[in-house]
């Protein structure tokens, strides 16, 4: 006996608690003034200082000495295992030739309060506005063009429903990568536009593993209910699922404490990542599948019917003897709201001869097919 784990009963308090996290997350963002957005996302100026004096300044002391600079930010660094301080400056396109008016300026204001000559300037660099705004919106672009492909894919791949769960399941990480980010204050650069773009990607394939599980089943259990199939995949998927996150896990975990800087500020988006994309995997994009397969398509179906188009059979109830040596227990209804086991007398071996079997069944009654219309041909002729 083989207990299938009934994840669809924890939809509801899985999404409530996502819900409940992104909107602290970006609550928090708010009240510490936003995203910190990198010199990549706003026209100005970006310095790496380093300060020589005998007791290093914190970010507090250098951000009080730069206080009469309007839209200054000040973040500490590590160059080389030394202290240092990232030193951005925004560009309201008031001043020309920015960048060297307000790099000296910055230089003398700290040089005036730890000494002359303490400052070693490590690198400067400006975006203007026109870039900045240009970057901005390709950015916003690039989501969507991979959160559009992705819907089309999967829909060419398996049915509508299940392109709007997993369009659903990304929308959630994408979301709650933000919410990270700001309330943590990381800062927004081009990396973190790659690490959304990886955990996209990441989240994505651990939702096609699981809902090309759903689909064999639903040609192995076809008189269990929806609930039930969802069930027994994602507890046939869950170990794979969580040896792949498990194995991404320690390897970006590797970079994120020998790294420094943005390299660290990108391996923590994508631990962060990788942990949300197997839980969206689980408990955003299986429970959006079923409401999908609940609400919307019956009433696809009695639209298809209306306009006298034939629509595949209902699933039956729970509880019905299904292929050989492979039963569901009744218990779970089309919402999920209890257990349900697979008995199964044998080892997971038989399922996977079933599933050979079936595609043999298949592949006969292709040839068959292909036979009579060779017949008919030379009927014909």
């Amino acid at each position: 006996m083989k207990t299938v784990l009934n994840v669809t009963k924890l939809r509801f308090p899985a999404l409530a608690l996502s819900a409940v996290l992104i909107i602290a997350g970006f609550t928090l963002t708010h009240t510490r003034g936003g995203f910190n957005l990198g010199i990549d996302f706003q026209a100005g100026l970006s310095q790496q200082l380093e300060i020589e004096t005998q007791q290093t300044p914190s970010a507090d002391d250098v951000r009080a000495v730069l206080a009469g600079i309007d839209g200054v930010q000040v973040q500490e660094v590590s160059l080389n295992d030394r202290p240092a301080f990232t030193v951005r400056v925004r560009d309201d396109g008031t001043i020309s030739n920015f960048s060297e008016v307000m790099g000296a300026r910055v230089v003398e204001l700290i040089e005036g309060q730890f000494g002359a000559g303490s400052v070693i300037e490590v690198e400067r660099s400006f975006v203007g506005p026109r870039f900045s705004a240009d970057l901005t919106r390709n950015a916003f672009l690039l989501v969507g063009f991979a959160m559009g492909l992705i819907l089309l894919y999967v829909w060419f791949r398996f049915k509508l429903g299940y392109a709007v769960s997993a369009i659903a399941a990304v929308v959630h990480d994408v979301a709650f990568m933000l919410a990270f980010i700001g309330a943590a204050q990381l800062e927004v650069s081009t990396a973190t536009i790659a690490a959304v773009l990886t955990i996209i990607g990441y989240s994505l394939n651990d939702t096609i593993v699981i809902f090309d599980r759903v689909r064999e089943n639903e040609d192995l259990l076809r008189d269990s209910n929806f609930a039930n199939t969802l069930n027994v995949s994602i507890s046939q998927s869950l170990s794979r699922t969580l040896i792949t996150s498990i194995t991404t896990l320690l390897a970006v975990s590797a970079i994120y404490f020998f790294a420094v800087g943005a390299i660290q500020d990108f391996a923590l988006n994508l631990m962060v990542g990788v942990l949300v994309g197997t839980y969206s995997s689980l408990f955003v994009a299986s429970p959006a599948l079923l409401g999908w397969q609940n609400k919307v398509q019956p009433r696809r179906d009695r639209k298809k019917q209306a306009k006298g188009v034939s629509v595949g059979p209902k699933t039956a109830a729970v509880g019905k003897p299904v292929v050989s040596g492979l039963s569901v227990s009744p218990g779970v209804d089309d919402n999920g709201s209890s257990t349900a086991e697979v008995a199964s007398p044998h080892s997971e071996s038989d399922v996977e001869a079933m599933k050979r079997e079936l595609a043999a069944r298949k592949r006969q009654a292709a040839a068959g097919a292909k036979h009579v219309s060779r017949a008919k041909r030379k009927g014909k002729k």
